[in-house]
């Protein structure tokens, strides 16, 4: 609902970046993918950021940050580290698979990216 609600407004503004936080929620799969060509297509005209848990729309990105958080002495820390190619797609192959990362999880995370 917020992607299209944002698209109409996007169409109609002269809005140069849309930011997405989790609009993956309650989504899954086949409409994942859905979601992450409509998020694409948006790209063409607009800086597009997606916070996303799902491979099927992280696929999409033209880049790719990871995010991680840790508390260290009751303090939150957040670190955004760019990826290239190869950490790409591990991080794809993890948003699969979990943290234990297989040459199956890597091959997945491959073919998924070349879809």
């Amino acid at each position: 609902m917020v992607l299209a609600l944002k698209a109409i407004l996007a169409q109609s503004d002269a809005v140069e970046t849309i930011v997405f936080d989790e609009v993956d929620a309650g989504i899954g799969g086949g409409t994942a993918e859905v979601v992450g060509r409509k998020l694409a297509a948006l790209a063409k005209h607009h800086q597009v950021i997606c916070i996303t848990h799902l491979p099927q729309i992280a696929k999409f990105g033209d880049q790719h940050f990871s995010i991680a958080k840790q508390v260290v002495d009751g303090r939150t820390l957040t670190t955004i580290r760019p990826l290239n190619e190869k950490d790409r797609q591990r991080e794809i192959a993890r948003m699969l698979g979990g943290e234990r990362i297989t040459r199956t999880t890597l091959a997945h995370a491959r073919e998924l990216m070349e879809k």
